[in-house]
C-alpha cells in the first residue's frame, strides 16, 4: 500500500472507529432499558445486568457495522475534498483506485470480521444470552431478593424483606400464604435464610412469630419459634432447556435444517432457519457495497461552489433502498426460492456494478430532469431565504429609526 493510501486508510479507520462506537453506544442503550427490569422487577444484580446485556455486542456490532463504514467513507472522502487533496491526487494524474483502494481495504476488513461475528460469535453469545435469561427466570433468590417490595410470587402469597445482608441473610422477612381458603398464614421473623437441603428449597425462617387465621370465623393464633423451615421446592420452576430461535442456533444446525435431531421448533420453522442462514453469508457484503456507493457519489474532486450534499443524500438513499431491499429478501426467502435467487443476485450484483463503473471510469450521476428539479427547489427555496432575510434587514432598521 502506498504512503497516501496508508494515509486515506488511517483517517477512514479512525472515522469507522469512532462511528462504530458512537451507533454500539446508542443501540446497546436501548438494549440495556429493555432487560433493566432483571435489576427493578427481579433483583439480579448489576453485574449480572451488564453480562447480560455485553452478550449481545456481537450481534448490535453485525447490524450497525456496515453503517459506520459508510459514515466513514463519507466523512474520509468530504475531508479530503475540502482539504483539497482530491484536486491535488487528480492534477497529479493518479487513478480513482489510489482512493478507493483503502476504503476498500477497510471494508473488507470489517466484512471479514463480520463473516466470523455472523458464522460464529453473534450465534454463540445470544445462546449463552438465552442460557442465562432462562436461568435468572427460574432463580427463586433472585425474584424474592428485593428489599423494600412486597413481591407476590403466586397467587395469595406475598413476599416482603427489609435487607439483604452480604452473605445472603435475609433480615426482616415478611410473608402472606393465603393460598389454602380454609386457612390464612403469616410468617414474620427477624432473619432468614434461603438453603438447598436434601433436594429442596427451604426458607429457613429464625426467631420469629407464625399468625394463624381461619377464614370463616376469623379465630387468630400466634405461635413464637426460634427455628422454621418454609418450603419453598413447589414454587420453584423446573428447569427445562430453552426453545432456540434461528439467529441462537449454530450455522451448521441452520444448513442441516435443525441437525440430526430437530426439535419441533426446528421442523416447524424450517423457512426461519435458511432465511438466517442466508441472512449470515449475506449481511458481510453490505460494508463494500456501501463503501462503493459512497466512493460513486463522492469520489471526485469538486469545488466548493459544486454542492456535494445532494451526492451525499443521494449515497444514504442508495444505502437505505439497498438495505431495505435485502432484509425484504431476506425475509421471504425462507418461503421463496426466487427470493433466494435475487437475495445473492441484489447482493453480488451491487458489487459487480459498482465495480464496473470504477474500472471503466464512469461517473454515476442524477438524471439530468431530477437534477434540474432539484436545482429549480434548491434556487426557489434560496430565494425565499434571501427575502425572508431582507424583511428581517428592513424590521430591524425600523427599530433603529424608531429608538
Amino acid at each position: 500500500m502506498r504512503l497516501v493510501e496508508r494515509y486515506i486508510f488511517r483517517r477512514a479507520a479512525g472515522a469507522f472507529l469512532m462511528s462504530l462506537g458512537a451507533l454500539i453506544g446508542v443501540v446497546w442503550a436501548t438494549q440495556a432499558l429493555r432487560q433493566m427490569n432483571l435489576v427493578t422487577a427481579k433483583g439480579a444484580a448489576l453485574l449480572v445486568f451488564f453480562k447480560i446485556t455485553a452478550l449481545a455486542l456481537p450481534f448490535l456490532t453485525i447490524v450497525v457495522a456496515p453503517f459506520a463504514v459508510l459514515i466513514a467513507a463519507i466523512q474520509t472522502l468530504n475531508a479530503l475534498n475540502a482539504d483539497s487533496e482530491l484536486v491535488v491526487l487528480n492534477a497529479s494524474g493518479a487513478s480513482r483506485g489510489i482512493v478507493l483502494r483503502p476504503l476498500l481495504v477497510l471494508a473488507g476488513l470489517v466484512a471479514a470480521s463480520m463473516m466470523f461475528l455472523s458464522v460464529w460469535g453473534s450465534p454463540t453469545a445470544l445462546r449463552e444470552l438465552r442460557q442465562n435469561l432462562a436461568q435468572i427466570n427460574i432463580d427463586l433468590v433472585a425474584n424474592l431478593v428485593q428489599p423494600g417490595k412486597f413481591v407476590s410470587i403466586e397467587k395469595n402469597l406475598t413476599f416482603h424483606i427489609r435487607s439483604r445482608a452480604p452473605d445472603g441473610s435475609l433480615g426482616g422477612l415478611f410473608v402472606e400464604d393465603a393460598r389454602d381458603p380454609a386457612i390464612a398464614f403469616t410468617y414474620i421473623a427477624d432473619q432468614a435464610s434461603i438453603v438447598e437441603m436434601f433436594g429442596k428449597t427451604l426458607l429457613v425462617m429464625r426467631d420469629g412469630v407464625i399468625e394463624r387465621r381461619t377464614q370463616p370465623d376469623g379465630n387468630l393464633s400466634l405461635i413464637d419459634f426460634q427455628s422454621y423451615a418454609f418450603d419453598l421446592s413447589a414454587m420453584t420452576p423446573a428447569a427445562t432447556a430453552p426453545v432456540y430461535r434461528p439467529s441462537e442456533r449454530s450455522t451448521e444446525e441452520l444448513m442441516t435444517a435443525g441437525g440430526p435431531h430437530p426439535d419441533d421448533y426446528a421442523r416447524n420453522n424450517a423457512g426461519r432457519l435458511r432465511s438466517e442462514l442466508h441472512d449470515r453469508l449475506t449481511q458481510p457484503l453490505l460494508p463494500i457495497s456501501f463503501t462503493l456507493f459512497a466512493f460513486l457519489a463522492l469520489g471526485d474532486a469538486r469545488t466548493t461552489r459544486e454542492g456535494r450534499g445532494l451526492s451525499i443524500i443521494g449515497a444514504i438513499a442508495a444505502v437505505g433502498a439497498l438495505r431495505g431491499a435485502h432484509f425484504t429478501l431476506t425475509s421471504a426467502s425462507g418461503a421463496s426460492d426466487v427470493a433466494l435467487g435475487l437475495l445473492w443476485a441484489l447482493s453480488l450484483g451491487v458489487i459487480a456494478w459498482g465495480a464496473f463503473v470504477v474500472a471503466t471510469d464512469r461517473r454515476v450521476a442524477l438524471p439530468a430532469a431530477v437534477a434540474r428539479a432539484l436545482d429549480a427547489a434548491n434556487e426557489r427555496v434560496g430565494a425565499i431565504g434571501r427575502r425572508l432575510a431582507d424583511r428581517l434587514g428592513l424590521a430591524g432598521e425600523r427599530e433603529e429609526d424608531a429608538t
